[in-house]
């Protein structure tokens, strides 16, 4: 599996960006995905997954940071997935990296991911 992110740059603090993820090298419909990030000096940290839950309903989780403010989606026939980013701060700013099947699997959505995209930097002024 191949990710590749993009649509990173540099906004004001209340701006918006639109992440993207294009995966290749699996079936995608079905698999769960995430986007992490990680700041200078921080560990990664989860940012929201989502997973499929059957026919057109899909469950999506966020961090209690960012929930309320970016929306994660998929487009199944593009093989891409997304991450809306509003009302964005300060404390936004690190680099975003679009991760593909837990690997704890279905139930270690905020864990470790096997697979990984190379990151694009989001950079938020104040």
């Amino acid at each position: 599996v191949q990710l590749q992110a993009s649509g990173g740059g540099l906004v004001q603090a209340g701006g918006s960006l639109r992440l993207s993820c294009a995966a290749s090298g699996s079936t995608f419909y079905n698999d769960i995905m995430g986007w992490f990030r990680q700041a200078p000096g921080k560990e990664r940290e989860f940012v929201s997954a989502i997973r499929w839950s059957g026919r057109n309903i899909y469950y999506t989780d966020y961090a209690g940071s960012v929930k309320g403010r970016f929306f994660i989606s998929r487009d199944n026939a593009k093989k891409t997935l997304y991450l809306q980013m509003n009302s964005l701060k300060p404390e936004d700013t690190a680099v975003y990296y679009c991760a593909a099947e837990p690997v704890g699997g279905y139930d270690s959505m905020r864990g470790s991911y096997r697979w990984w995209g190379q990151g694009t930097q989001v950079t938020v002024s104040s």
